[in-house]
């Protein structure tokens, strides 16, 4: 048996019920085939791959906090310190009511690849609750963060590892969770990212995730002879790494024309209106659906899939596991030219396979959603130094960590005979630097 089957069994036998972190561990290790089977030996001598899918420590907590009847709530806190071979373990906090185990495993492994794709010093982590921010007061959030990271704070550290957000988790709970580090341990330290401008929060940090993806796609498109002028562009979600790869990709030249959020999409032919869905979203908090109240041209489906929507390109920026493959199948027959992931594996693999074998170009999301963990970095970069870039220096470096990311995919894929296979390339890059340095560590 091959040692990647024989790691995978291993994987399935320790981990049966973690759907998602087998799914990740599958997507990348299958594509390392023709890295791992060329010296097969010298890998499961130094157990290299065993050694990837066991984190350095995973920590499970529990966190009390009071809501306002005056009642105590309890929830599962997670953090994942996965590898740190290149620097601090790095990667974001995620609260919804869904988190568990698994999918902060998933999360985390995809980071450690990531996070060495970006060029920068910092390893893999990612941290989380099933407690879900809706529905919940002001005062209710800044309980649970206060709890949270109490329980969290004796195991990070700007040195050590440094969380940041995530679905659920913005500026306000980043600033509550920073407010309450600083009184346990009366350190003002870059130990979390993500931060307000006024205590250490770098500029175009907001933007970076979805700047990012666009800068990522836009030099995958170039290097195929295409680019995005004139281009229609579907995007899931409107958080803000859609409305941010929105706003990019009409500088562009593109025209967006659908988003969505958990009930459902819109459609709007001349182009969404992204001050509109800035309000809506940012401002008041409310459905995706109230759209065509004020733009009785645009369409609304509740429910539904919004990669149905003929477009050049599509962008899943929502969640994981949104794009399937009936999906892909209405992507391709619909002349879909790419589709790059701007959240993290929202694409399963039978459907990433089917894109990829009927001609989609496919950027996978460890590549081309770098850019947030990037500016995250750069965020930790200005707090050490006790500096503060401007939005044009932080936006040009994003720029470059992207176009040098699509490079080094793409080089690899080129290296190994699968010229567009930028799950591959990106994959074998980041595994690469990975492997070198824990060799380097020794055991």
């Amino acid at each position: 048996m091959s040692y990647i089957n024989e790691v995978l069994e291993l994987v399935e036998k320790k981990y049966p019920a973690e759907l998602e972190f087998k799914q990740a561990v599958t997507e990348v290790f299958e594509s390392l085939r023709v890295v791992i089977e060329k010296d097969e030996a010298a890998y499961r001598r130094d157990a290299i791959l065993e050694r990837l899918v066991a984190p350095d420590r995973q920590i499970a907590f529990r966190v009390n906090w009071v809501d306002d009847a005056g009642n105590i709530q309890v929830n599962n806190g997670y953090r994942v310190q996965f590898n740190n071979a290149l620097g601090p373990y790095k990667g974001g906090l995620r609260f919804r009511d869904n988190v568990n185990l698994s999918i902060i495993k998933f999360l985390g492994f995809e980071q450690v690849f990531k996070n060495a794709l970006t060029g920068l010093p910092i390893g893999g982590g990612k941290g989380g609750s099933d407690f879900d921010p809706k529905g919940k007061s002001d005062r209710e959030i800044m309980a649970f963060c206060q709890a949270f990271v109490t329980e969290l704070s004796r195991y990070i550290g700007a040195d050590i590892d440094v969380p940041a957000g995530d679905i659920g988790v913005g500026a306000r709970e980043i600033g509550y969770m920073y407010g309450q580090y600083k009184r346990l341990t009366s350190e003002f330290t870059g130990v979390l990212t993500g931060k307000g401008i006024p205590y250490g929060g770098s500029l175009a940090r907001t933007e970076a995730t979805g700047y990012g993806l666009l800068y990522f796609t836009d030099a995958m498109l170039k290097a195929n002879g295409l680019s995005f002028e004139g281009k229609k562009v579907s995007i899931s979600g409107s958080g803000n790494v859609a409305i941010y790869a929105a706003q990019k990709a009409y500088e562009l030249g593109a025209t967006v024309i659908a988003m969505s959020d958990s009930a459902g999409y819109i459609v709007d032919e001349s182009g969404i209106d992204l001050e509109l869905i800035k309000e809506l979203k940012e401002v008041k908090r409310a459905r995706i659906s109230e759209y065509v109240t004020t733009k009785p041209g645009a369409k609304y489906v509740a429910g539904g899939s919004i990669w149905e929507v003929k477009v050049d390109v599509a962008l899943p920026c929502a969640t994981q596991n949104e794009l399937h493959l009936e999906d892909a199948k209405a992507l391709v027959a619909n002349g879909c030219l790419a589709v790059a992931e701007g959240a993290n594996m929202p694409t399963t693999m039978d459907a990433t396979h089917y894109l990829q074998e009927n001609g989609v170009l496919f950027a996978p999301g460890k590549a081309s959603n770098a850019g947030g963990v990037a500016t995250s970095q750069l965020e930790m970069a200005q707090n050490s130094a006790r500096l503060k870039w401007t939005f044009e220096e932080v936006d040009a470096k994003l720029k470059t960590i992207m176009e040098n990311i699509f490079k080094q995919a793409h080089e690899a894929a080129v290296k190994y005979d699968k010229p567009t296979d930028y799950v591959l390339g990106a994959n074998v890059a980041g595994f690469e630097k990975v492997v070198e340095v824990m060799r380097i560590h020794g055991v």
